[in-house]
C-alpha cells in the first residue's frame, strides 16, 4: 500500500466507531504502531491521531458533566460535527502528503517537525 493511502487509512479510521463501538480508537492506534517504527510520517499522523482522539475524549467528558445543565447536549453534538470535519480534513491533506494538525488538540505526544 501506498504510504499516503495508508496514512489517509489512519485518518479515516476514527470514523469506524460510528459502526463499530470502540473501533474508531482501536483501529488508528493498531495501524499507527504496526507502523510507526518504519515511517516517520506514519508516527508523525499516528501521533496526531492520537492527540485529537484523547483531547475529543476529555471534551465528551466535559461535555457530559455539563448535560447537567443541559449546555452539554449542545456540546456533545458540536463535538460530533467537529469531529467528523476534522477527520475528512485530515484524511485530505494526507491524500496530498500533508500533516495537519487537528486544531483544539491537545499535544500529549510530541510531533518532532521534519
Amino acid at each position: 500500500m501506498e504510504k499516503d493511502t495508508y496514512l489517509m487509512l489512519m485518518h479515516i479510521s476514527q470514523l469506524a466507531g460510528v459502526f463499530i463501538p470502540g473501533a474508531g480508537f482501536i483501529i488508528p492506534v493498531v495501524l499507527w504502531a504496526l507502523h510507526r517504527d518504519q515511517s516517520v510520517e506514519v508516527d508523525r499522523h499516528g501521533k496526531v491521531i492520537l492527540n485529537w482522539m484523547i483531547s475529543a475524549l476529555i471534551y465528551s467528558m466535559i461535555c457530559v458533566v455539563l448535560m447537567f445543565v443541559l449546555i452539554g447536549f449542545l456540546g456533545l453534538f458540536v463535538l460530533l460535527l467537529v469531529n467528523i470535519i476534522f477527520v475528512i480534513v485530515g484524511t485530505v491533506n494526507a491524500s496530498e502528503g500533508k500533516l495537519w494538525r487537528y486544531p483544539l488538540s491537545i499535544q500529549f505526544f510530541r510531533i518532532d517537525n521534519p
